[in-house]
């Protein structure tokens, strides 16, 4: 009776690859959990991961959380779910995770089904949806989406609900390994599947994925527990050492939201508004009141692409000369100006970029940070050139260097450089450089429908 009252979940850590504590998960599947989630990505790290299709995180890393959560899923017997596979979820993202799968069942010499849901996007759809209008950017700063950019795209990700794992889950997989997710419906799918209320499940979705970040102390490199029964739900960290508390819940209910009453999933709106928050121990925390409205007509798919825009190259260094820092704007413009003046001709007729960031001062808001204190006693300089290919941006970021280290002003006293390079080479490529130019909303009557699921014996 008490297996159809409350299902139990086991968050693995904030981002597989990040690590936690061994022990927290021996003391997480002590709790019996129905199943352990992991969320592996997100559009954070920015679009070089999309283009290039690799991960922020690391193969061994990924291989060392994904060995001990295989281990104690198998010997449990119950799924281990990942969502947003290699960071982006796109096709190599998936590959790239698949394979250290592969590894660990040579390795550790076990079997089991594998159920791959596939979240790329082809742009055929995209611009078919385009062609009919239902396509919006997400934002206002977001510009209209075009096929002509759509055709640049190097590829393209949508970031599916819950749909394609509960159709995943009713296939009784020992693994689910998902491309590009919302981080909730990782944790949500299950319970919903099994018919429990949806603005619960998404809200306790919404805590679990990050991991113990909703923890004190927060941390996004350990375990979180978390229960779901007909009209409530409770979280508690897996280590000891960590506590949840009303404070800590609430706040993390906010996590990357605009409005402090709610948040949308592709489903529907997750409501807020009348949530109540417990203190049922020193260590855990029952909610209630989450409320969902689902989406009334088409349902909706976020769609992430990027573009490739050139190759970049970097030079880092310090300043710690009062005269050089008070001439900071002056050797910004000497330098672009006597950059652009010297480069060859073919850099500057196929275009280039030359950015500055002068941490200490700037580095963080640039033109609109507030406060520019004076006198600054040391500023770290960052020097960023892109263009075409990755030898011309090599070049302008050299160039762009040397005038700056050697850059003359009134009342210099010396003529020795003016910045301290703590490597040698001081300047470092950077590799190919990608923008995202597909941020947007694609109107669907069936957004389960673009994320295939396949089944395979590993």
């Amino acid at each position: 009776m008490k297996e159809r009252e409350e299902i139990r979940i086991l968050s693995l850590n904030g981002l597989l690859g990040y690590g936690f504590p061994a022990e927290s998960l021996k003391e997480g599947m002590k709790r019996s959990p129905h199943f352990i989630g992991v969320d592996a990505g997100s559009s954070d790290p920015g679009p070089y991961y999309l283009g290039s299709g690799k991960s922020l995180t690391k193969k061994l890393q990924v291989k060392r959380d994904l060995s001990l959560a295989i281990e104690a899923s198998l010997a449990a017997g119950i799924p281990l779910v990942i969502g947003s596979a290699g960071t982006s979820g796109g096709e190599p993202h998936l590959r790239f995770v698949e394979e250290i799968i592969k590894d660990i069942s040579k390795e550790k010499s076990v079997s089991f089904k594998l159920a791959l849901i596939h979240a790329g996007i082809e742009k055929k759809a995209v611009k078919k949806a385009l062609k009919e209008k239902r396509i919006k950017p997400l934002g206002e700063t977001v510009p209209q989406l075009t096929a002509d950019i759509v055709d640049k795209t190097v590829r393209i990700v949508g970031q599916m609900g819950v749909d394609p794992f509960i159709k995943a889950f009713r296939g009784n997989p020992d693994i689910i390994l998902a491309g590009r997710a919302c981080d909730t419906a990782v944790f949500a799918a299950y319970p919903i599947m099994k018919g429990y209320d949806p603005g619960l499940s998404y809200h306790l979705a919404k805590i679990l994925e990050c991991g113990a970040l909703a923890g004190i102390p927060a941390s996004a490199s350990d375990c979180m527990c978390g229960s779901i029964g007909r009209d409530y739900f409770e979280v508690e960290p897996a280590n000891h050492s960590r506590r949840c508390t009303k404070i800590s819940v609430a706040a993390h209910s906010l996590y990357e939201q605009a409005s402090p009453f709610g948040f949308y999933e592709p489903e529907g709106y997750v409501d807020l508004s009348g949530c109540d928050f417990q203190q049922e121990s020193g260590r855990r925390v029952r909610v209630t009141g989450s409320r969902f409205k689902p989406c009334h007509g088409l349902q909706t798919i976020k769609l992430e692409g990027v573009v490739k825009r050139g190759y970049h190259t970097i030079s880092m260094g310090g300043i710690r000369s009062r005269d050089v820092i008070e001439n900071l704007d002056n050797m910004e413009k000497y330098v672009s100006e006597k950059t652009r003046e010297m480069l060859p001709a073919v850099i500057v007729e196929e275009g280039y970029m030359l950015n500055f960031r002068f941490y200490g001062r700037d580095g963080v808001l640039g033109s609109i940070e507030p406060l520019r204190e004076k006198p600054l006693h040391e500023v770290g300089i960052l020097i960023e050139a892109i263009a075409r290919t990755q030898e011309k941006a090599d070049t302008v970021c050299a160039l762009a260097r040397s005038l700056a280290l050697h850059f003359g002003f009134e009342g210099r006293k010396s003529t020795a450089g003016n910045i301290a390079f703590p490597f040698s080479p001081s300047d470092f490529p950077g590799g190919a450089i990608y923008e995202f130019c597909v941020y947007h909303l694609m109107e669907t009557e069936d957004a389960g429908s673009f994320f295939p699921v396949e089944f395979k014996e590993v």
